[in-house]
């Protein structure tokens, strides 16, 4: 990301340098330099509004999901899935920890709870590393659980709702069909190359004993909910319910527009009505996760500035409008907006990076969250994955160095990700 934010900084003021050269000055026009300078303090100000707006809507949302947390959906989800990630993984024992934070990991992030998902998924590759004969080499189960987290398993992105709520969208949970078959999509193109590859760059043989390694976990917290989501329930439950989630996106297609403004009120009813009938004290949990939503949105706030600032100068340098100008016609054929390429490929390089151009974009009164461009990087946000930082977090934390075919799978994820997005954004707004 360092190399990114210089490379954008200097582009812009050598653009705009160029172009002062030959300007010719004139009462009622700005020269490019000074339209750069303004660009540097109005998108500095702009990005802290931006934040602010967003503490609201964040509170809300986190408050809401650390509810539906205290009352057991992650371990309803973990269970339910737990039939299919045993046959996704048959190399990890279903009885090992690995299993269990795998399990949580996903289910966390497909209810939107990041913080949760990171702890858990650091605690997979490291139960996983312990079943590893071959220490330093990610292994098949640890390159296919890697490609399925950057493809983002997400049913609920709170946080790009969020964002689109505080720019001012009429709309801003239209994103949830789109989304769901963007993640869908893409996890399934994940799963698919994982198991392709792992072919092309198999495992040296081993020959140390392929024992299984246990541990203890020393969290509590952890602990105690790997713990609760031991159990699982029957495989006909899991596949009716996967079966039920792939209904969503022909109903939302059909019946999208008309049920889309009831998704927010009923989200809300829902998890407060779930946490009440698991005897939780809503009031008390939704204001302890409502705090957590206001240090998040203060925490955002250099790095809001950091991107917006360079992409406000990009823009007003006229870089920006040249690449679009050169890459529309092209991309545009396909359904994808070169206003939304930036977004694209940021993504899987950086995830606050990819948070202030989404943040750019949707609040930028020619494009503005509703349209077909906003709803298209809301989507990549919210069904794609920071690749780069999931492998550098994960693999350093147990120092695997030979990725093998781990970085293939989840660029291809990433690929599969957009793809789906443009699909399904064309799909449900035409």
């Amino acid at each position: 990301m360092n190399r990114i934010f210089l490379v954008i900084v200097l582009a812009a003021v050598l653009f705009a340098g160029w172009k002062q050269f030959s300007f010719q000055p004139a009462a009622d026009l700005t020269s490019p330099m000074e339209a750069l300078s303004t660009a540097m303090v109005e998108s500095a100000a702009g990005a802290v509004d931006l934040a602010i707006g967003l503490v609201g809507v964040m509170t809300l949302f986190l408050g809401l999901m650390k509810v539906a947390e205290a009352g057991g959906m992650l371990v309803i989800l973990a269970r339910l899935i737990r039939p299919l990630m045993v046959r996704l993984f048959p190399e990890v024992p279903a009885e090992h920890p690995a299993m269990g934070a795998m399990i949580l990991n996903l289910s966390a992030n497909a209810l939107g709870l990041g913080n949760a998902a990171t702890p858990f998924g650091i605690r997979a590759m490291q139960e996983l590393e312990r079943l590893n004969t071959q220490p330093g080499t990610a292994t098949n189960a640890m390159a296919l659980f890697l490609a399925v987290n950057t493809s983002s398993v997400t049913l609920l992105p709170t946080g790009v709702i969020a964002l689109r709520a505080a720019a001012g969208s009429a709309d801003p949970a239209i994103i949830l069909p789109t989304t769901l078959l963007a993640t869908i999509g893409s996890t399934a193109v994940a799963i698919v190359a994982a198991k392709l590859y792992q072919r092309l760059v198999p495992m040296e043989r081993s020959r140390a004993t392929d024992s299984v390694k246990t541990s203890t976990v020393t969290d509590s917290g952890e602990a105690s909910t790997l713990a609760a989501a031991e159990g699982a329930y029957p495989l006909w439950v899991s596949i009716v319910a996967l079966v039920a989630l792939a209904s969503l996106i022909p109903g939302a297609i059909l019946f999208g527009k008309a049920l889309s403004p009831w998704i927010l009120p009923g989200l809300m009813a829902g998890f407060l009505v779930f946490g009440a009938v698991r005897r939780v004290k809503v009031y008390e949990v939704f204001v302890d996760g409502a705090k957590e939503g206001f240090q998040v949105a203060l925490r955002i706030i250099p790095y809001l500035v950091a991107i917006l600032v360079a992409v406000g100068m990009l823009r007003a340098s006229g870089a920006m409008d040249l690449l679009v100008g050169a890459l529309s016609p092209v991309t545009g054929r396909f359904g994808l907006p070169a206003e939304a390429l930036p977004m694209a490929l940021m993504r899987p390089l950086s995830g606050s990076g990819a948070y202030g151009i989404l943040a750019s974009i949707i609040n930028d009164p020619a494009i503005g969250p509703d349209s077909y461009t906003g709803v298209l990087v809301s989507t990549l946000q919210g069904s794609t994955e920071t690749t780069f930082y999931v492998m550098a977090v994960y693999f350093g934390a147990v120092q695997v160095r030979r990725i093998r075919h781990a970085m293939a799978a989840a660029l291809t994820a990433d690929a599969a990700g957009v793809i789906f997005a443009v699909l399904a954004c064309w799909l449900f707004l035409n």
